[in-house]
């Protein structure tokens, strides 16, 4: 991982910077951009890195969501996107805003907003609640920024803050793979796979605790991990065979109770 540039961990610049991206994006959804970018990034999704969505169907196709993935790589949030119908809103790191004019539209319709690092920006909160309260789907980082060990790191109480004040679904997400994604440089491109996990919800808290926070968030993170371990030891092709498996016992285990009680009137 020693390519990686050094990271910058706190941004200087004020509040008041941020805050016309911030009202922008409560009143407006994403834009030609983000289908634009989807359009682009999916072959290279697709073919490149030969990635595969896996139990798409947990996240649900409206009303407010939060996807909380594991982050690797710059490219984590088009893995996540562009295998769902839904346009993602994503919490960004303040620093790739306002370095460049038409990244900073591209970012902004492309549905990211600021998030501002080294501080506690309660801005970015706002404004991912406007969004889910409009029934959107926003993704926050459950480690907050990405892991630069090539391991999964641990989760951070954001997540947990947003959930809990929100109350609304959380779809724990795996990205595998996603690692290694820098090594395009060398013609090396890995396989990555991206399993939706089933939503888990929690009981809305108006001003939850920091370890409220945090027990949400690790809650969260460790469904992520255990996927993710999944699909390192066994593979994609034994974590799909499992889960129809699964689904053909559940289907199964069913039809045996109604045979046994008869139809319900």
């Amino acid at each position: 991982m020693s390519d990686l540039k050094p990271q910058r961990y706190k941004d200087a610049r004020p509040a008041s910077m941020f805050q016309p991206v911030h009202e922008w994006s409560r009143t407006h959804g994403a834009g030609w951009t983000y289908d634009l970018a989807r359009l682009v990034m999916t072959p290279v999704a697709v073919l490149l890195y030969r990635g595969r969505g896996i139990a798409t169907s947990n996240v649900p196709a409206q009303g407010p969501v939060i996807l909380a993935p594991n982050h690797f790589s710059n490219m984590d949030h088009f893995f996540c996107g562009v295998y769902l119908r839904r346009r993602i809103r994503f919490m960004a790191k303040s620093q790739l805003f306002f370095s460049n004019r038409v990244l900073d539209y591209i970012l902004r319709i492309g549905g990211a907003f600021p998030v501002r690092r080294g501080h506690r920006d309660a801005e970015a909160f706002v404004t991912a609640h406007s969004i889910l309260d409009r029934g959107g789907c926003v993704l926050i980082y459950a480690e907050g920024g990405r892991s630069r060990s090539g391991h999964l790191g641990e989760p951070k109480r954001g997540l947990g803050r947003l959930a809990l004040e929100s109350g609304v679904p959380v779809v724990p997400v795996a990205i595998h793979g996603s690692q290694s994604v820098r090594a395009w440089k060398r013609l090396v491109f890995p396989k990555v796979t991206i399993q939706y996990g089933e939503p888990i919800q929690f009981q809305r808290v108006a001003n939850p605790t920091r370890e409220q926070q945090l027990e949400a968030a690790g809650e969260v993170f460790d469904v992520v991990k255990e996927m993710h371990e999944r699909l390192e030891d066994q593979g994609r092709g034994g974590v799909i065979k499992a889960i129809k498996a699964g689904a053909a016992d559940a289907v199964a285990g069913a039809s045996a109770r109604t045979q046994a009680h008869g139809p319900h009137s």
